[in-house]
Order: C-alpha cells, then structure tokens, then sequence
C-alpha cells in the first residue's frame, strides 16, 4: 500500500516539536536561551549526524520542502511578534544613543565581513550576503541576562532595546535590497544602475507606504473591530491579525521587492499600537501559535538543512576570522556609537557586548541566504556563518554577566519567564 503523506508529516512534526521543546529545556538548565538548544538538536538530527528526515520510517516519502514552508510561516510569526513588542515611548528617551548605535553596529559588520569574505575567493554575492547576515542582533538573548539581574530597565537595558530595534531595522532592510539584487541571478558579476535605482525606489515607495498603512490605519481597524462582538468572537481579533501579517509579508515580496519578514514586522509595529487589551489577545493567541508550533519548527529546521559533517577543516580559518569580525565589529560599532551618544566609556562597552549574540535574526537571514540561492545549505561560508551564529549566542550570556557583575538589583529574579 502506497504511504499517505500526511501520516509522515504529522510524525516528522511531531518528531521535531518534541526534539526543541528537550533542547530547549537542556538549555535552559545551563542558563542559555532555548534558541541554542533548538539549533543544536535540529543540527543532532540534520544530515550532520542523524539525517531524521530520511529515514526508512517515513517510507521514502520527501518532507524536506513541507517542512521548509512550516519554518517560513514561523518566521513571519516571529518578526511579526517582534514588531508588536515595539514601544516607542520607552525607546525615544534613549533615541540618540540608540539611532548611532544600531547604525554603527548594522554597518560595521558589513564593512568588515565583505572584504574578508573575498580574500577567501568567494563571489561578491554570497560575501555581502554574509555580512548583512552578522549584521543582525538578538536582542533577546542579552535582554533575559539583563532582565534577571535586574538592570533591564536601566539606561543601557533601554539602550539596548532601542539600539537593537534600530539595528534589527537596517539589517532586514540590507537584507531585502541583497535579495533584490543577487536573488535574481546570483552568478552576475555586477548589477545595472538603473536596475538597481529603480529596486531602491520601488523599495522606498512599499516602506513608505506600508508603515503609513500599519501606523496609521491598522490600530484603527483593529481597535473598531474589536468593538463589535460578532467579529471579534471565537479569536476574531487574533484572526485578523494573522490575516494582516500575511498580506503584509505577500505584498513586501510581491509589492516591494523586499524581504517577506520585512512586511510581517511592519504589520507588528503596527498593531502595537492597538488598545492595550486587544494587542494583549493579539500577542496571546500568536505566540501561542509561534512558540509551540512553528517557531521551533524553523529553528530545527536550520539545523536539519546544516551538513557540518562535510565542513572541512580547511574552512575553519576563515570561521574563526568571521568569529571575531563578529565579536569586535559589535563591541566597536555599536560601543562607539555609544560613546558618540554620550554613554561613558563603561555604558558604551556594556552596550557593544550586549549586542554580540547573532541568535534567531542572524538565521532568519543566513536561511533567506538559501532560499535565494546566495548559499548551499552545504556551503563552507554557510556552515561558518551557522558556527559564529551558536558561537556568539554561546558566549554573550557569560560576557554580560561578568561586566555586570556586582550591578543586580532587588528586582534581579523576577524574571519574565517567557523571555528566552
């Protein structure tokens, strides 16, 4: 009898929800964000030592792809969740520090991991692709370290927040004009002007109009349908939501030439801005979605598409160079911007280090690299940017602790339990 499909999906999910949720857990236990132990065990049941996927139990039917759509769906939740978690208020009372900062610390990546990338003799592609990639922080790594020593809600936890918001903006904006101009033919040698202005402009006129239409309208939309009790009954609100972040995410590739996750934190910023309750039902519902279901999906499924088996060791200079790109273009981009708003010389490098962690955003991009067709999942370039992305989160935890040793308040063990 031929195999059903949908049977081995539901085992091959199953499997993988079952796996994050214990490399969560054991991460957890060493005091590391669960995002490490999804990526270690996804890596456990990758091609690098079990290769889940295929094997003889699922009958030889392909799930690879299903998979990948299930992960593309989670991230979209994820960076829509993102942008719901946006409070400008706080944020603009650490504005200066936080807008040098987070350009600085987008940038510097950049700047220092093209060229470097070329002496190693790949294309200006997947080199500037690489860089956008270490552009990014995960702002939640440092922020749980910080929220349970108590000092969150300190001038540099604000900074923090409002720095990584600001960088986290530039990188996934790098991100959608690289995949405008290398995802069409990643072999080109170099891009038209025209071709390249006209993809700018396009990108402006969508940014444009998509926050106007997110800031403006959206909370009002929602905000009126939550007043009517035959629209918002049985998760309505919620409903449309999901319903906005995927138009969102649609019409950033379709409209805007830019990345999807683009569209889907815009959509979050939007919605941000609703009344208290309803984005509380909003943000309850969704990231009940997000975080049982498809979130660790994509996280297990970038270990499922890494082969570090085939990493050769001739590669490992050049992982350890990005390895340290990415620590000191963190420490000295954004350290300095925050020296350039005002911090002292203590602040400013509290501030670098809390920014070295790569964590969910640098692989939201690196498997955007994929999808593209910049890297091969079996790539070196890929696996070395997959190494610094665990390196960094590994370390970052133990940096902020130890350069805030001494600094806990009475308010250090009231953590929020969902961070992490």
């Amino acid at each position: 009898m031929e195999s059903n499909p949908a049977v081995a999906l539901f085992l091959a999910i199953g499997l993988i929800v079952a796996a994050s949720r214990i490399g969560g857990t054991i991460a957890r236990r060493f005091h590391q964000p669960r995002v490490l132990g999804e990526l270690i065990i996804g890596v456990i049941l990758g091609p690098t030592l079990i290769d889940v996927l295929h094997q003889s139990v699922f009958h030889g039917v392909e799930l690879q792809e299903t998979i990948k759509l299930f992960a593309e769906l989670g991230v979209l939740l994820l960076m829509f969740i993102v942008g719901l978690e946006v409070n400008m208020g706080e944020l603009m009372k650490v504005g200066r520090v936080g807008v040098i900062a987070g350009f600085a610390g987008a940038f510097a990546p950049v700047l220092l991991t093209l060229p470097l990338v070329l002496l190693f003799q790949y294309a200006w592609q997947p080199a500037l692709f690489a860089g956008v990639t270490l552009a990014a922080t995960s702002v939640s790594i440092s922020a749980q370290v910080l929220l349970e020593l108590g000092v969150l809600r300190t001038k540099v936890g604000n900074a923090l927040l409002a720095t990584a918001l600001i960088d986290d903006i530039i990188a996934i904006l790098l991100v959608s004009l690289t995949v405008a101009i290398t995802g069409t033919d990643s072999s080109a040698a170099s891009v038209d002007f025209g071709s390249l202005l006209s993809i700018i402009v396009t990108m402006a006129l969508y940014l444009v109009g998509a926050f106007l239409l997110a800031w403006f309208i959206v909370p009002k939309v929602i905000n009126w349908l939550s007043t009517r009790p035959s629209l918002a009954q049985s998760y309505g609100i919620p409903a449309f939501a999901l319903i906005a972040l995927l138009l969102f995410g649609w019409s950033a590739e379709e409209l805007g030439g830019m990345a999807a996750i683009t569209g889907a934190f815009l959509a979050g910023v939007g919605f941000s801005r609703a009344k208290e309750r309803v984005r509380h039902d909003i943000e309850t519902a969704l990231s009940g979605i997000a975080y049982t279901f498809l979130v660790p999906i994509f996280f297990v499924d970038v270990g499922l598409q890494t082969d570090l088996s085939t990493f050769p060791l001739s590669a490992l200079p050049l992982a350890l160079l990005l390895l340290v790109v990415a620590v000191a273009s963190k420490i000295g981009g954004c350290g300095l911007g925050g020296r350039l708003g005002g911090f002292a010389n203590g602040d400013a490098l509290r501030l670098g280090v809390c920014m070295i962690s790569r964590g969910e955003v640098g692989l939201i991009i690196a498997s955007l690299g994929i999808g593209v067709g910049v890297f091969r999942a079996d790539d070196p370039l890929f696996a070395s940017l997959f190494l610094v992305i665990l390196v960094s989160t590994l370390i970052t935890p133990p940096l902020v602790r130890a350069l805030f040793k001494g600094e806990q308040t009475h308010e250090a063990g009231r953590a929020d339990h969902r961070a992490g």
